[in-house]
């Protein structure tokens, strides 16, 4: 079954439009002039349950404005969307109770209260009752390894412990679609990779449907199996992050030590990233040259030691970028 429905969803905004300067400022207070903007324009999908799903996009490209549709926060102006079987649009209420969001920029919690307090809070909100919230807050508290600081109040807090209590108050009510929106912003990598593992985790025990909007690659990379890059309010691509990786750069990234030091000319399929002494590191496109014909190149026996890894998946959406003509800001 699909937890989320979209189909020709589109939202409109009307702006107001100012010259440059005095003059510009006086001839928009009496004589505005406004212009249309598609902030989304008509996009279609949809996110089975228990996926996870990043949907991507440059600056101003829609996802806040789809994101806001989805949850009920602005109506759409054209096109249809349920969540759960719900219109946000309609049934806002009703659809609170059965998803959570987390923003990386925005808190949710009060910042002189405990987690714990805050978890309390939230569970009556929702109408759980006593013994539920208790319940929750034990599960997840184990879950998210809060024991140690659930008692602090949360502006003692840091920055990686007030994300991972962000995403449990969101949690609390048992929300069937997860809406995250930057989640790793600010972190250091050691507490990103643990926000990761933890929402990976919840993902797969809980089997919470997870939306995902990053501009941290590492997020889209080892979170989601499917992809959606938005521009202009229009999907541009929509697939499966192994298909994304496939087909639409075949290549991969050789580093190796050598014993003896091998200059290695660029030619069709090889473009050397870098060489200096025994060390040499290039790129392999397998379309046009296979991996085995490449390592020849530079001498089996020459190799004291090698490494082959993909190329980073932020290379590929640079390339899809350039590819549809999409800033990267």
């Amino acid at each position: 079954m699909n937890a989320i429905e979209a189909t020709e969803l589109s939202k409109t905004f009307r702006v107001r439009r100012k010259e440059k300067g005095m003059k510009g400022s006086l001839r928009a207070l009496l004589h505005p002039e406004t212009e249309e903007i598609k902030a989304v324009d008509r996009i279609s999908f949809n996110v089975k349950e228990g996926e996870v799903l990043a949907f991507i996009g440059p600056n101003g490209a829609g996802k806040s404005t789809t994101i806001k549709m989805l949850t009920g926060i602005l109506y759409p102006d054209g096109g249809n969307v349920r969540v759960l079987d719900i219109d946000p649009s309609k049934k806002r209420k009703q659809l609170a109770y059965e998803i959570g969001t987390v923003f990386g920029q925005k808190e949710q919690l009060w910042v002189h209260l405990t987690p714990y307090d805050n978890f309390q809070f939230f569970g009556a909100i929702y109408d759980l009752s006593a013994r539920e919230t208790e319940a929750r807050i034990r599960e997840l508290g184990e879950i998210f390894e809060l024991g140690a600081f659930i008692n602090t109040p949360v502006r003692s807090l840091s920055l990686g412990q007030r994300i991972r209590c962000e995403i449990v108050a969101s949690l609390i009510h048992k929300p069937k679609v997860l809406f995250l929106d930057e989640p790793t912003i600010g972190l250091d990598p050691v507490v990103k990779e643990s926000i990761r593992s933890l929402i990976k985790q919840m993902n797969k025990e809980l089997g919470t449907t997870i939306f995902l909007t990053s501009h941290d690659v590492g997020d889209i990379e080892k979170l989601c199996k499917r992809i959606i890059i938005v521009n202009s309010g229009r999907i541009v691509l929509d697939e499966s992050m192994e298909h994304l990786k496939y087909h639409y750069l075949n290549k991969k990234i050789v580093e190796a030590k050598l014993q003896e030091e091998t200059l290695l000319q660029a030619g069709e399929g090889i473009t050397v990233l870098k060489q200096k002494g025994g060390h040499v590191k290039f790129e392999v496109d397998t379309e046009k040259m296979p991996i085995s014909d490449a390592l020849r190149l530079i001498g089996g026996e020459n190799v004291e030691d090698i490494n082959i890894s993909n190329i980073p998946l932020e290379n590929i959406i640079t390339e899809i970028y350039k590819a549809e003509n999409i800033g990267t800001t």
